[in-house]
């Protein structure tokens, strides 16, 4: 479904974000990407959608070649890989379910999007979403009446209204506490199961990835320097990604 072959990614200041990727992840994998910051984890990660562009190498996604993408395919080819954020990208003083909703504009005609008239398919879309990251009750709330963990579940909510095959999450716990975090994680491990959704998400926290990942993929400096189960992950392989700096939270972990 997703493969990289001898992708390289420099940027305008010289920058390696990737060098000479090679990896495939098949449909329904819950895969995490693990790594120092600026190893790399960010720039893999948003290549499979192309918020990234690649140097050099090559990238098929779904089957088509990401780096030929431009105009309406790339948006057309974007409506079916869903992105989660640290930071939520969500409407803060308008409703949940509206936000939930906006995954649907890009379909929708100008006048319908001008006037906010969705569909009754659409807002049956956006509550069942809602309903299957547990937060259906407040969908006519307001989101900055929300908690973190709760606002996390609305962008997660408003992507699963996109019906993606895929889904791309970028740190996506990092500003949450441990427990909500468990609890967001949850999410994305029963979606990846009832749904058969392929996830790809980009964590920091070393432990999450090896409770609730099938594989890792540990980069580092911009070169994948571990790809495998997660069972196969020790402390060998930890000190290997992150160059001997592993963080504390692992030392007892493994």
């Amino acid at each position: 479904m997703i493969e990289f072959s001898h992708v390289t990614k420099i940027y305008p200041n010289g920058v390696i974000g990737l060098s000479d990727v090679t990896l495939q992840i098949a449909q329904g994998e819950f895969v995490a990407i693990i790594g120092l910051s600026g190893a790399g984890k960010s720039t893999l990660l948003r290549a499979v959608n192309k918020l990234h562009g690649i140097s050099s190498g090559t990238l098929t996604v779904t089957g088509a070649d990401v780096c030929a993408l431009k105009g309406k395919a790339l948006r057309r080819f974007r409506r079916g890989i869903g992105m989660i954020f640290q930071s939520f990208n969500l409407v803060s003083r308008t409703t949940v379910i509206k936000n939930v909703l906006a995954a649907k504009v890009p379909d929708m005609p100008f006048f319908r999007v001008l006037f906010g008239l969705y569909r009754r398919e659409d807002k049956i879309a956006a509550l069942t979403s809602l309903d299957k990251v547990g937060i259906l009750d407040k969908a006519y709330s307001r989101v900055d009446q929300l908690s973190g963990g709760q606002q996390q579940r609305v962008a997660l909510a408003r992507t699963l209204t996109q019906h993606p095959k895929i889904i791309l999450a970028d740190e996506p716990v990092a500003a949450l506490d441990p427990v909500t975090a468990k609890l967001v994680m949850d999410d994305f491990r029963r979606i990846n199961n009832d749904m058969g959704i392929t996830i790809l998400v980009n964590i920091h926290h070393v432990e999450l990835a090896l409770e609730y990942a099938d594989r890792i993929i540990g980069i580092r400096d911009g070169t994948i320097v571990f790809d495998g189960a997660t069972s196969s992950v020790n402390q060998e392989v930890i000190r290997e990604i992150y160059a001997g700096k592993a963080p504390n939270e692992t030392e007892e972990l493994i």
